[in-house]
């Protein structure tokens, strides 16, 4: 089972995270929404301390959330960024009985050729042994031309105690195309469903809407000013109340 962590009492939330991601990302997030409701944000497979497969698609990474939310009690709702965001589109139409309602974040349901294997390469390449503090880390990447604004984000999951990323970058590596991908799915998903972006992001483009509208006939569609991909890392205050303006609405429906 996925490593998770659970705080807060109420309607349940499940967070999944994106690539080279972790739960702790989200701690703040789910720290504030834990007001109101039980938050559960988990380490994907492969990733954080949730254990290794050779697997990482999204059929395999939505079987996980559903053994979460069966374990813990369902339905959820479930908020998923980016790579965890098309981990819970394949779990709401697969298995629609598990989700309560669904938050995207900046990521559709269709093949992208935003690769990250750069990234991939960049932290095997860092040599490990000569890491003694994460400034020794930031040192190697400059080298390797990583993106400056990157960087704090794919050194939370650098493991210095141990010279070790708590990543699996071999799999994660091979399984790129699967990642970058979407699976054919047949069915629909008819809950409530946010696809919230960042204005400032190209993931999600007006032609995308004609593929997201027949797997979520109820989907609306909303963006934050300022942001970009990482759009809960941009503007953390927005996307929050966003998600709070939603979550609330779909919960009052329900009462």
């Amino acid at each position: 089972m996925l490593n998770y962590t659970d705080i807060g009492t109420g309607p349940a939330l499940l967070i999944a995270h994106g690539l080279f991601g972790s739960a702790r990302n989200w701690g703040v997030i789910a720290k504030r929404l834990s007001d109101t409701r039980r938050v559960i944000s988990v380490d994907m497979r492969n990733h954080g301390d949730s254990p290794r497969f050779d697997s990482n698609g999204y059929v395999d990474m939505a079987g996980d959330l559903a053994e979460i939310i069966t374990h813990l009690g369902a339905p959820m709702d479930v908020l998923g960024h980016s790579m965890g965001g098309k981990t819970a589109m394949t779990l709401a139409v697969t298995q629609p009985d598990l989700v309560r309602s669904l938050i995207i974040g900046d990521i559709a349901p269709v093949n992208y050729a935003h690769t990250q294997m750069h990234l991939v390469q960049a932290m095997q390449a860092i040599d490990l042994g000569t890491i003694t503090r994460r400034s020794d880390a930031i040192a190697q990447m400059d080298v390797l031309g990583v993106d400056p604004a990157v960087q704090p984000f794919l050194l939370q999951s650098l493991d210095v105690k141990n010279n070790g990323w708590k990543l699996n970058l071999d799999v994660l590596g091979a399984q790129m195309p699967a990642i970058i991908g979407f699976p054919d799915l047949n069915g629909t998903y008819g809950g409530p469903t946010l696809f919230l972006s960042g204005a400032q992001s190209d993931y999600v483009l007006p032609e995308h809407r004609e593929l997201i509208k027949p797997l979520f006939p109820h989907a609306r569609f909303a963006k934050i000013p300022g942001a970009g991909h990482w759009l809960h890392a941009d503007k953390p205050r927005e996307f929050e109340a966003s998600a709070r303006v939603f979550l609330d609405a779909v919960q009052a429906k329900l009462a």
